[in-house]
C-alpha cells in the first residue's frame, strides 16, 4: 500500500515538472524543487479528491439508498 502511494506522489511530482534530469560529459543530475514537488502534489490531490467527489455525487446512489433502523 505505501509502495502504491509514493508511486502516485513520484508520478504526481513528476507530471507536474518539479523533478528535471540534467546530464553533461561527467555526471547526471536529478534536480529536484521541493517548492514546486509540493505544489504539484498538492494541485493534483486536489483534483483527483474533487473528480471522485463529483462522480460519487452525481450518481443516484444518494438518492436511492436508504438506512433502515429496526428496534428489537
Amino acid at each position: 500500500m505505501i509502495k502504491y502511494l509514493l508511486a502516485a506522489i513520484l508520478a504526481l511530482a513528476i507530471i507536474g515538472g518539479a523533478i528535471r534530469f540534467e546530464s553533461d560529459e561527467h555526471s547526471w543530475q536529478l534536480i529536484i524543487n521541493k517548492k514546486e514537488a509540493l505544489y504539484s502534489v498538492t494541485n493534483g490531490v486536489e483534483r483527483i479528491y474533487n473528480m471522485i467527489k463529483k462522480i460519487v455525487s452525481d450518481t443516484d446512489l444518494a438518492d436511492s439508498a436508504s438506512i433502515i433502523l429496526e428496534d428489537s
